[in-house]
């Protein structure tokens, strides 16, 4: 237990477990700093009698097979981490209730989405086919700006990618209208704005587009024993590359000297380095972890005209029969009011009008989720505003039970199938939750809106200026590489590379 490291990392979320394998395993020294007792943030599970709920993860893109492996398994084969995956069956099953409603279940693939899509949606073959065309594109293009570090030549971008610069800056919506597809074949291949919380005005194409193609074309997956077995493998691995893992320890200031990183406070210690790599938002480490003289005025502008991400709400549910008995046959089912994302963003802004679910049945894709006749079932919901802010202590668990109710009576009305009857252990996670567990203001689980201006080329083309201060950088779903799971692996994977550059570089 040292007193000065090569570079510390604040959080062992994620982008931070990655960012701490990745520096050790280049032979730094590395201290990674966690003030709870466990890793993975919201990558990790928790019992309640018999049940071991899953606490976030519903599926990764860009794992794939081993006979294509994407990037997060390649990533993950890199640092040697060990994880079990098991592939979910198809993409999603997207219910809308009402005249203008559709019931529609989508696989994976992306010659079986477009002729599912066709059988759905006549006539929108040839817009599906200009989407998928145009989301190939913006995938190259992506990689080439990625492996540029931000600094990719304009003439090469005008010559080989044009197509990409004529979408990249734009919304989802402004490029599949341009495309002239059907508005309900818009709709139905939106459902997964519901995972992002950002609707198809506000997420720009090139996020979308790319996470939506690596779901089909590589299949959606899960870590077999949850997403604590991932940060357990990650974990490990940042021991077997030499690093220290201080759990309990609580990060209170980011040190600096002559307008550098110095170190950190932590624990009632001082740890020294020239190094930091924040897995936390930059508002909590602007606002209360560092002195404001240091921080550049830009940076503190460009936070202040974020905006916050989905807050999250989780409703676990073990069942006293299994998902045969019930008859459950979809891992994923998505439920809306409206088939509109952009409708559906503006109800969920209030507890009242919120009716936006996502509903996963664990057994579907590993029956030995939990004991035999039984099923965990998760209920997802997002809110785009400080809904719960109004929320008193004295009606706190009253309003968490009612929502709870509300959400279950719309996937039993919205599926016909009755599970209300048959709990046996019941939690709710709701934005109180995840503000107070993960850190993070008003319970945001996504870190900021992926808009127009603040997206992945955005955020791309303008790396470096991410590093805000000389010797900190930022990981996590708040960074460069954005929100979800496979991108807050890759960030912060990035990040340490980042770093790494600038140890050699000597900045």
């Amino acid at each position: 237990m040292a007193d000065q490291y090569d570079v510390v990392v604040v959080g062992a979320g994620n982008g931070g477990l990655v960012s701490a394998a990745t520096c050790a395993k280049a032979g730094l020294s590395v201290l990674l700093l966690e003030k709870h007792n466990l890793p993975g943030g919201c990558a990790t599970s928790f019992r309640r009698g018999r049940f071991e709920f899953e606490t976030s993860l519903h599926e990764l893109c860009d794992v794939g097979p081993e006979s294509d492996p994407g990037n997060v398994r390649l990533l993950m084969d890199r640092l040697g981490a060990q994880i079990q995956w098991l592939e979910v069956p198809d993409a999603f099953r997207v219910i809308v209730p009402g005249p203008e409603g559709y019931d529609a279940t989508m696989p994976v693939g992306r010659k079986n989405f477009i002729d599912k899509m066709e059988s759905y949606v006549p006539g929108s073959r040839e817009s599906m086919e200009g989407f998928f065309q145009l989301a190939d594109d913006t995938r190259r293009a992506l990689d080439y700006i990625s492996a540029s570090s931000g600094k990719a030549d304009p003439e090469v971008l005008k010559r080989d990618y044009a197509n990409f610069l004529k979408t990249g800056a734009y919304s989802m919506n402004k490029v599949i209208r341009a495309l002239k597809m059907p508005k309900k074949a818009q709709d139905i291949l939106l459902t997964y704005w519901g995972y992002v919380g950002a609707d198809g005005d506000t997420i720009s194409f090139a996020l979308y587009s790319r996470m939506l193609d690596l779901y089909l074309e590589r299949s959606p997956y899960i870590a077999k024993d949850r997403s604590h077995e991932l940060s357990l493998a990650l974990e490990q691995r940042v021991r077997a590359f030499g690093g220290d893992i201080w759990y309990n320890t609580e990060v209170t200031r980011i040190l600096t000297e002559n307008g550098k990183v110095s170190g950190v406070e932590a624990g009632g210690r001082t740890i020294a380095s020239k190094h930091v790599i924040a897995n936390v938002i930059p508002h909590i480490v602007y606002a209360k972890m560092m002195d404001e003289r240091v921080i550049p005025t830009a940076e503190i502008k460009k936070a202040n005209a974020r905006e916050f991400g989905s807050r999250g709400l989780v409703i676990y549910l073990g069942l006293n029969k299994s998902a045969e008995e019930l008859g459950i046959k979809d891992y994923t089912v998505f439920l809306t009011d409206h088939a509109d994302s952009v409708k559906n963003q503006r109800t969920m802004r209030t507890i009242e009008t919120n009716n936006m679910q996502v509903t996963n049945c664990l057994n579907i894709v590993n029956p030995d989720a939990s004991p035999e006749g039984t099923s965990i079932v998760y209920i997802t919901s997002l809110y785009t505003a400080d809904a719960w802010r109004d929320v008193s202590v004295e009606n706190y668990f009253k309003t968490k039970n009612q929502v709870m109710r509300h959400f279950i009576d719309i996937y039993e009305k919205g599926t016909g199938i009755k599970i209300s009857d048959c709990i046996e252990e019941a939690e709710i996670a709701t934005p109180v939750t995840f503000a107070r567990y993960l850190g993070v203001p008003q319970g945001t689980i996504y870190g900021y809106i992926a808009s127009e201006w603040d997206g992945l080329l955005p955020r791309l083309q303008t790396l470096y200026t991410e590093n805000t201060v000389p010797g900190l950088r930022f990981c996590g779903g708040h960074s460069v590489r954005l929100l979800g799971y496979g991108s807050t692996y890759q960030s912060g994977e990035l990040t340490a590379n980042l770093t790494l550059k600038d140890i050699k570089e000597g900045a």
